[in-house]
């Protein structure tokens, strides 16, 4: 597997870490080495996600909380999904940009991945992502979903607690009842910025 390995994850190693988050991105055999040696190993961290429609204010609601888990001198990685466009599969990686501010921060780990054709929410391999950022030794590993509607619930299968990040005027009764992300959040975020 060469020298980066699962196994010999430390917290000195963010571009071992990079790497091996890119074998499983690309799948195949080399991403089903990396998950293999990882093993069934339980996870430790405490993973959160965080989602909602687009423009909402996810990614600024990340920075957020980023900000404050280092205050209280916790690590975090951050698991950014953009989409991607159905005419040319790219993805403009754009959500770190609310999050500059902790790029000198060794306790700050972010990676961005496009969405793919994967509709949940979530990129294909964020999950794996996600334990390899626990395997890390993330204090706090974050999730930060694609803007999604009514039926995008991936995040609900990776996240210890899921945030809904809404902004007032969306809907009315009626939507709000028949809106299934709603069901999921263990904590809704109304911005009124």
């Amino acid at each position: 597997m060469g020298p980066e390995s699962a196994g010999a994850l430390s917290i000195d190693s963010p571009r071992a870490l990079a790497r091996l988050i890119t074998r499983v991105e690309r799948g195949g055999s080399e991403a089903e080495a990396v998950m293999r040696q990882l093993g069934p190993r339980p996870l430790t961290g405490w993973t959160i996600g965080i989602t909602g429609p687009p423009g909402s204010g996810k990614s600024t609601l990340v920075d957020r909380l980023t900000a404050t888990a280092r205050a209280e001198g916790l690590t975090v990685g951050i698991i950014a999904v953009d989409p991607s466009s159905p005419f040319s599969g790219g993805a403009i990686l754009g959500d770190r940009v609310r999050m500059l501010g902790h790029s000198g921060d060794r306790g700050v780990f972010v990676r961005s991945m496009a969405a793919r054709d994967n509709l949940g929410g979530l990129a294909p391999t964020s999950r794996d992502a996600a334990r390899l950022l626990d395997a890390y030794g993330f204090d706090v590993v974050i999730l930060e979903t694609v803007g999604v509607g009514q039926s995008e619930l991936d995040v609900v299968k990776v996240a210890d607690t899921v945030a809904v990040v809404a902004v007032p005027g969306l809907g009315d009764a009626v939507q709000a009842l028949k809106a299934g992300i709603l069901e999921i959040a263990d904590v809704f975020v109304v911005n009124m910025a």
